[in-house]
């Protein structure tokens, strides 16, 4: 049997992108930090989301059902702070950050390396968490190259630096 600690401590090590997960709609604007993203499919465009069911902003995205995935760049470590902090109210969040609706109406990022604008399809309940399937409406793609935000062995690195010649 693997053990929390254990299981929690391995998953340290397995580095992933830093993203700020928003929606909008008749339940209201929220957003939170998360690094479980990952590509389903291209075929339709698809994106897997998990989200903790514990969290106050759960039925948010259950009600609404848009979503936008916003890739954080390296320079935008604070939001990803801002978005994971629960004394801060959601429109004190939205407040702090420019931003403007997709396809679906939920909020892009402003500076994000990339947002991915989609509808949850489908919510599969695993343990604590809901898997949301998101098959993408719209997608930003950034005008310039930037460097990426990326968590690992539970801090903030950043990817994409430029590597001295030998």
């Amino acid at each position: 049997m693997v053990s929390i600690p254990d299981f929690r401590n391995g998953m340290s090590l397995l580095a992933g992108a830093v993203n700020v997960i928003t929606t909008d709609g008749a339940a209201g604007l929220a957003g939170f930090t998360a690094s479980a993203v990952c590509s389903v499919t291209d075929q339709p465009p698809t994106l897997l989301v998990c989200m903790n069911r514990s969290s106050f902003a759960h039925r948010f995205f259950v009600e609404n059902r848009s979503i936008c995935v916003n890739v954080l760049s390296a320079t935008q470590q604070d939001l990803s702070a801002l978005f994971a902090n629960r004394d801060v109210t959601m429109e004190d969040r939205f407040a702090q950050v420019a931003w403007r609706p997709l396809s679906t109406g939920a909020p892009a990022l402003q500076g994000a390396l990339v947002n991915f604008d989609g509808v949850i399809t489908h919510i599969h309940e695993v343990g604590s968490h809901s898997i949301f399937i998101t098959e993408l409406r719209d997608i930003r793609l950034p005008a310039e190259s930037a460097q990426g935000l990326a968590y690992f062995n539970r801090a903030y690195h950043r990817l994409g630096e430029a590597q001295a010649s030998a």
